[in-house]
């Protein structure tokens, strides 16, 4: 090893660990992020890079720990890949001359918080793989629940495994496929029939490019147009990605969704659809609406701001207080808090400051300001507070702990009530989809009732949104929704295996 690499390697190590250190510190107090991908097939050679680059900048919001992009360009007949990811926020990771080097006509892009597979570089996204057909490169959004099963086929086989991650396996499976002799459609339909659990994928081959949903479309993905800049008469550019804000960044027009169950395949010719999955049936995971992705997203016709100040209205009615103003913790319960003292007619004010580059150092913290708490990330307004009964909207509440200091930090300053009030259901549950949540003993709902809960947190009234109101603002189908984190229902199956990880409560009650 060279001294610049050494040197390189021992900097990324000291950042992994001062930021597992923040994280083991405070940890959100609310589930964490998943993780966003970007597909642009250009047919011709384009900027494809910097326009993937700004598409995973737009859905940083999903995944903070690395980021990644995967060009494909054209050399006789030949179609390498050039791909640069590390750890850090996709501004960190990218400059103007990374940026310039990988020149190509098709990108795939991925920001990431890990999910399954820990927080080191070589789990870093898109996944490339070598076949006899040419090297690919995958980027997922999800978790598999069969990983240990695929997992335990390709070390009876002596298969090597280079990540702890379940999208190598996916990308593995499909190298199997290619070696077998199947077409890059057959082998990434094999792979995804034995792929179990939520699965978004864009993957880009020598022939092509695929977006792929699992057959309950638990994480979204979304298909838009983009003209060519240089007026070229050809067909326009094809761009995939998680949310619709990544196709607004780059001017991109929304198409469609992929469907669950359905493979999109963008070659020169077009885009086809292969609807893989037998008997596909959407649960979309309403969390996706509630909190993770951006409001500015559009899901079924409308910004999930439109949806989230809608939850709001059904909390006010559901959990109606008197109070002098209504406040939203920025910034996922300001939609929700403005649609709160909308429908009960209570003055919104602005009651918090947030300090949006808390998650940008490394620097830790004395523990005077650990003390302080929550003031590194949320600042009171005093004279807006001071002697007032305030209400208080948040999306979620997962241990409480943040929560307790949130309110201790309002009555410090000046809040005369404090009623908290919850845009979702109470989590009871781990999600096992792609969100990472605690285990289900660390779920303070899980284990302590709403009245047990307000005094832990020291409100003076809790409210939560119930299942029924959060899935009727939808105004969708409440059976396309996946809801296991609040009722326990999980749409695809647990291994046994699996569920004892997380299902701690479940484990302990079927031993006693």
């Amino acid at each position: 090893m060279t001294p610049n690499a050494s040197v390189v390697d021992s900097f990324a190590g000291l950042e992994q660990a001062a930021a597992a250190a923040a994280r083991d510190m405070e940890r959100p107090d609310k589930p964490e992020e998943a993780c966003g991908v970007f597909g642009i097939y250009a047919t011709a050679a384009f900027d494809v890079a910097r326009l993937a680059y700004f598409g995973i900048y737009a859905l940083q919001h999903r995944g903070q720990e690395s980021a990644g992009i995967s060009v494909f360009s054209r050399v006789g007949d030949q179609t390498p890949i050039k791909t640069h990811k590390r750890m850090g926020l996709v501004s960190q990771v990218f400059n103007e001359e990374i940026l310039d080097g990988m020149k190509g006509y098709m990108a795939v892009a991925h920001t990431r918080y890990s999910t399954t597979g820990s927080s080191h570089a070589v789990n870093a996204q898109p996944a490339v793989l070598e076949t006899d057909q040419g090297d690919f490169a995958l980027a997922h959004n999800g978790n598999l629940v069969n990983t240990l099963a695929l997992r335990q086929d390709f070390v009876d086989r002596d298969q090597d495994l280079t990540t702890t991650t379940d999208s190598e396996l996916i990308a593995l499976e499909i190298a199997e496929g290619i070696k077998a002799g199947q077409s890059w459609t057959e082998a990434g339909i094999a792979a995804f029939r034995k792929s179990q659990g939520a699965f978004s994928l864009v993957i880009g081959t020598p022939e092509g490019m695929m977006g792929v949903r699992d057959p309950n479309g638990i994480r979204p993905l979304v298909i838009g147009t983009l003209q060519d800049p240089d007026g070229s008469p050809n067909q326009p550019f094809y761009v995939l990605a998680s949310e619709t804000c990544g196709l607004d960044i780059i001017g991109a027009e929304y198409l469609r969704d992929v469907e669950p169950g359905e493979m999109v395949w963008i070659t020169d010719g077009g885009l086809a659809s292969h609807h893989w999955a037998e008997k596909p049936s959407p649960k979309l995971c309403v969390f996706e609406m509630i909190y993770f992705a951006r409001p500015d997203s559009h899901f079924h016709g409308e910004t999930l701001y439109s949806y989230r100040r809608r939850i709001g209205q059904i909390l006010a009615q559901e959990h109606p207080i008197e109070a002098d103003m209504v406040m939203g913790v920025p910034d996922s319960g300001i939609p929700a808090a403005i649609g709160y003292a909308e429908e009960s007619g209570i003055p919104y004010e602005e009651g918090l400051i947030k300090n949006r580059y808390v998650g940008r150092t490394f620097i830790q913290p004395s523990q005077i300001m650990r003390e302080a708490g929550i003031r590194m990330k949320l600042n009171p307004l005093r004279d807006v507070l001071q002697g007032k009964r305030i209400i208080v909207v948040d999306d979620s509440i997962v241990r409480g702990n943040t929560s307790r200091k949130l309110v201790q930090a309002l009555r410090d300053a000046g809040a005369k009530e404090v009623h908290m009030r919850i845009s979702s259901p109470p989590i009871t549950h781990p999600c096992f989809y792609g969100i990472d949540t605690d285990s289900q003993d660390q779920l303070i709902a899980a284990t302590k009732s709403v009245a047990e809960i307000e005094q832990q947190i020291e409100v003076d009234s809790l409210g939560y949104l119930s299942i029924d109101g959060m899935l009727k603002a939808t105004q969708e189908n409440v059976e396309h929704f996946c809801h296991a984190c609040f009722s326990g229902e999980y749409p695809v199956e647990i291994p046994e295996k699996l569920r004892g990880s997380k299902l701690m409560l479940e484990k302990a009650a079927a031993l006693a």
